[in-house]
């Protein structure tokens, strides 16, 4: 099975003060096991990393810019 990789970039959302996690959650929920998942934010959005570990997912992130986040999820095999 081949690995999908689905991007999101919230930055614009958040500076229109749209709230972007039904956004988020709507682009997870096709993920399959080794899916990986790419949120660009402005600032690093730990409350996230708690509700998308409890779906199975383990994350990396990296500040690219001041106002730049690059959080790459992949979704982990449930045991």
């Amino acid at each position: 099975m081949e690995q999908r990789i689905i991007e999101l970039d919230v930055r614009e959302d958040l500076k229109n003060k749209i709230e972007p996690f039904q956004k988020i959650m709507g682009a997870i929920k096709e993920l399959d096991d080794n899916d990986i998942f790419i949120l660009h934010a402005p600032f690093k959005p730990v409350p996230l990393f708690a509700v998308l570990k409890a779906k199975g997912f383990i994350h990396e992130e990296e500040e690219i810019d001041k106002k730049h986040w690059k959080v790459t999820f992949i979704k982990k095999k449930v045991k």
